[in-house]
């Protein structure tokens, strides 16, 4: 995607109407619910750094593929305002709480989206190492891993 047309798509989330119980807007919520449903679409490659990780997660999916160009901005968006978002992860809460420890760097593919994020300070390496889990776990298993994940397993 363009780069307006990425600007366009994050400043929608505060118009797309009221969040549900995991601060997301209706927007986002059905974004996730379309990629955990066509989890089997997806594939997902992490490499570990000293410092962090790196990821490439993508799609031959054209819409499942835009769908992964619009949630990392839009999540990104969440940290940068402090907004933090309650779901499916045991994670995102220390890296939601220390946003300004971490350094976030993506990259949009054709196909979907490579992300590396790196921290000096062992406790946000920690989550970012779990948050990856937990994201391959979505990959690779769809709705029942985000139901773990809601149940906080």
């Amino acid at each position: 995607m363009q780069g307006g047309m990425m600007r366009g798509m994050m400043g929608s989330r505060g118009m797309m109407g009221g969040r549900g119980m995991m601060n997301v807007s209706n927007h986002d919520m059905a974004t996730y619910m379309e990629m955990f449903n066509r989890h089997t679409k997806i594939r997902r490659h992490v490499e570990q750094l000293p410092n962090g990780i790196r990821t490439v997660t993508e799609s031959d999916e054209v819409h499942i593929a835009a769908f992964l160009h619009e949630h990392v901005p839009s999540m990104w968006a969440y940290v940068n305002a402090g907004e933090e978002v309650r779901c499916m992860s045991n994670s995102r809460p220390t890296m939601f709480r220390n946003a300004d420890k971490y350094r976030r760097d993506l990259t949009i593919t054709p196909k979907g989206v490579a992300v590396t994020e790196t921290s000096d300070d062992p406790i946000v390496l920690a989550a970012i190492r779990r948050h990856a889990e937990e994201v391959s776990g979505f990959v690779n298993e769809g709705m029942p891993a985000m139901m773990r994940g809601m149940m906080g397993q």
